[in-house]
């Protein structure tokens, strides 16, 4: 199994992303989701907002960016990590997540 290639505390090597999760880390985290098939990014951007519910969505979003990476880890380190740090959490899924294509509503026939 492989590791993440940013780390959790990588937050400023992508300062542009840094900044707007920042500021609207609903907007990163509907992005994040969209690009691991977990719903779309208004839904995702909005349930991300919503206290301990919002934690456990994008706790599910790790998860999903991690199987699909190879990454070690295990859904109670995800949830620690999107409790306590869940802005760093969010991007470092991003940038984990950079260059992948984005979800089925993107694609096209």
């Amino acid at each position: 199994m492989g590791e993440w290639t940013y780390g959790l505390f990588d937050c400023f090597g992508n300062c542009t992303l840094c900044i707007i999760t920042y500021i609207v880390p609903c907007v990163t985290a509907g992005q994040n989701a969209e690009k691991v098939d977990q719903g779309s990014c208004i839904m995702c951007g909005i349930a991300s907002m919503l206290g301990p519910c919002g934690i456990y969505f994008m706790a599910r979003t790790r998860e999903a960016t991690r199987e699909r990476k190879g990454i070690e880890g295990s859904f109670l380190n995800d949830c620690l990590c999107s409790w306590f740090c869940a802005l760093c959490s969010i991007i470092q899924v991003a940038r984990e997540l950079e260059g992948s294509p984005m979800g089925q509503s993107m694609s096209r026939v």
